[in-house]
């Protein structure tokens, strides 16, 4: 890029923990943002931490980044490299968000997240904020920066953004790509009533404070203008185009989840309507197989195993962004699974955009009222059920499955186009 160019173009800093090599799905939505922000006359700079504990790393999106794009780091000092101590298990899996049942917690575990939630607020990455905003404070005159956004979680990133806003008074933007306080995790972190009441202080002073909010879902806006009247504009996560890949379609029946599945998202009743097929249909006892691409809780397999399906279960363990996206296009059906709760309907999985153009049937489950359910009903992409829909689910999979038989399994997808990651950082550029 040219001096020239580079005058013309509105410099904005994106302040984000997640970003290559860090996997999963928290750097995809950024990632994709700064890669075709430059298209719409804007100059993204990027902040990020110089040595992150990130709990999940895929070297393969390192190739993503643009050498164009201006990269800064600052040190971070996080406590899950001294929990570690303590419990390298615990610590790996509590920063992937993977927290066991309360019953079946261990008394280090229950310390540990006790310690989590009342002692780093408003995440373990509060350590962070102070250096960082004294860093930006000079970073942002000598760099001729109009614009910051902040993204989260980590939701501590927006506590930089809130003093540097305080400081000086620069435009921000938030970024919301989960909810605050109402995310399902808060009830496992043994919050005191103290350390709520600071969560909930610290999310009206950011909604507040901040020039523009941006959500993910719908849900999530209709829950933050109770709390502010600051603009808030919903932007989803979509999907990029991929490179072609060469693959050939599974010859099993395989219903495939790719992605973390925690204890909370454990739908024992598609584990039921599964076990029954397998017992009713000798056909598909022989074709099916139930493939977990990514972390799962033992507390799922325990599930899986009381409902006689461990032998057809293919647990594959995490892979690469592109090694999943081509279990995606080569798998007969999808499995998307949300928690079961009210606080969930405003989740909508950064994968199911993903999903969504792999064309392959979604099977998803989770709660009523979902922005999910009304995704994938708009798109023609799949189907939605509840954790009650015994016959409705065992109905569909049994169609699909028949289907795939006879070789005619697929879907169509209508109106995606508005999803692509090009289209939705127009949305963002016109914000700026």
């Amino acid at each position: 890029m040219s001096s020239k160019e580079r005058m013309n173009k509105k410099r904005v800093l994106i302040i984000t923990y997640y970003w290559p090599p860090a996997g999963g799905p928290g750097v995809q939505r950024w990632l994709k943002f700064v890669k075709y922000l430059p298209g719409f006359n804007v100059e993204p700079v990027v902040f990020i931490p110089e040595n992150p504990n990130y709990p999940i790393i895929d070297k393969s999106l390192v190739s993503e980044v643009s050498k164009d794009i201006k990269i800064f780091k600052h040190p971070i000092n996080e406590p899950y490299k001294l929990a570690k101590v303590f419990s390298n298990k615990s610590s790996k899996t509590i920063s992937k968000g993977i927290i066991s049942d309360q019953k079946e917690q261990s008394l280090v575990e229950k310390l540990m997240l006790y310690v989590r939630g009342n002692f780093f607020i408003p995440d373990a990455r509060a350590g962070w904020v102070k250096p960082s905003a004294a860093f930006l404070l000079d970073f942002i005159e000598k760099e001729n920066i109009e614009t910051i956004i902040t993204t989260g979680p980590p939701h501590s990133v927006h506590l930089i953004g809130l003093q540097l806003k305080q400081k000086l008074g620069v435009k921000w933007l938030a970024d919301f790509r989960d909810p605050w306080t109402t995310i399902g995790y808060h009830k496992q972190l043994k919050l005191s009533a103290a350390s709520k009441a600071k969560h909930k202080q610290l999310e009206k002073q950011v909604l507040n404070a901040s020039d523009q909010i941006i959500v993910t879902s719908s849900v999530t806006k209709r829950e933050f203008q109770v709390l502010t009247e600051k603009p808030i504009k919903v932007i989803t996560n979509g999907y990029d185009n991929e490179a072609t890949i060469n693959f050939e379609m599974d010859t099993k029946f395989t219903l495939s989840h790719i992605g973390s599945l925690l204890s909370k998202r454990n739908p024992e009743i598609l584990w039921q309507v599964l076990s029954d097929l397998t017992k009713e249909h000798v056909d598909f006892s022989k074709d099916f197989q139930l493939n977990f691409i990514g972390s799962v809780s033992e507390n799922v397999l325990k599930s899986i195993d009381k409902n006689s399906l461990s032998d057809y279960v293919n647990n594959v363990g995490y892979v690469s962004h592109k090694e999943s996206i081509v279990f995606q296009k080569k798998s007969q059906l999808l499995l998307l699974i949300e928690i079961d709760s009210e606080e969930t309907t405003c989740i909508i999985p950064g994968k199911l955009f993903e999903y969504m153009v792999s064309k392959r049937p979604i099977i998803a489950v989770g709660p009523n009222g979902s922005d999910v359910e009304k995704i994938i009903k708009e798109t023609n992409t799949g189907h939605y059920f509840n954790y009650s829909d015994y016959d409705s689910l065992k109905r569909i999979i049994l169609e699909h499955y028949k289907a795939f038989q006879n070789k005619s399994l697929q879907v169509h997808p209508i109106g995606l186009q508005k999803y692509h990651r090009k289209a939705l950082t127009e949305s963002l550029a016109n914000l700026l």
